[in-house]
């Protein structure tokens, strides 16, 4: 009988994970109803998507070329208070450092999320603009909204379409239609 058991719990145990990586499997990029970011570099806007609807668009700047901010899907992997800005060895908190208040770090082209991320800004009059090295930038208050919304893990879409968000998360599978 205890064989019987511990064949059957091996069994499950492979079917459970045959099934979990599954295409069919409801696992991917992001569930609906879980946190989802879309970034638009065409009309330099920022769509925070949950439980199915589009919360909150905030306005941003995006890269002063096309291939500066890197478009695809992502993950946030590292959040930061007063973020340091390493490039001119900035401390957070300073009204000189170019990041802002706040830091929500992506993996974008095999990087940790200390490469690209979406943050805050000293310069608000860039927001609207291409502007950026590669970043998405908000305005500080913006980004410290979007900073307790979003957890490590969210995905992050970067796209550069006349789509409204409403489509592109419906194509993304992460509003209703």
């Amino acid at each position: 009988m205890k064989r019987l058991v511990d064949k059957l719990k091996s069994l499950i145990f492979i079917l459970f994970s045959i099934i979990s990586i599954s295409p069919l499997w409801p696992i991917g990029p992001s569930l609906a109803g879980d946190p989802f970011i879309i970034v638009n570099k065409e009309i330099n806007q920022v769509a925070f998507i949950k439980d199915g609807e589009v919360k909150k668009v905030y306005k941003a700047a995006t890269g002063k070329t096309d291939d500066l901010t890197p478009e695809g899907l992502f993950t946030v992997t590292v959040k930061a208070i007063n973020p340091y800005y390493r490039k001119l060895n900035i401390s957070g908190g300073l009204p000189e450092n170019p990041l802002g208040t706040r830091w929500i770090g992506f993996d974008a082209l095999d990087t940790d999320g200390r490469t690209y991320g979406i943050h805050g800004t000293n310069r608000p009059y860039s927001i609207g603009y291409y502007v950026s090295l590669g970043c998405i930038r908000l305005r500080n208050e913006d980004v410290e909204e979007l900073f307790e919304f979003v957890p490590i893990g969210t995905k992050v879409f970067i796209t550069k379409t006349w789509k409204s968000f409403e489509q592109i998360g419906i194509e993304k599978g992460v509003i209703y239609p």
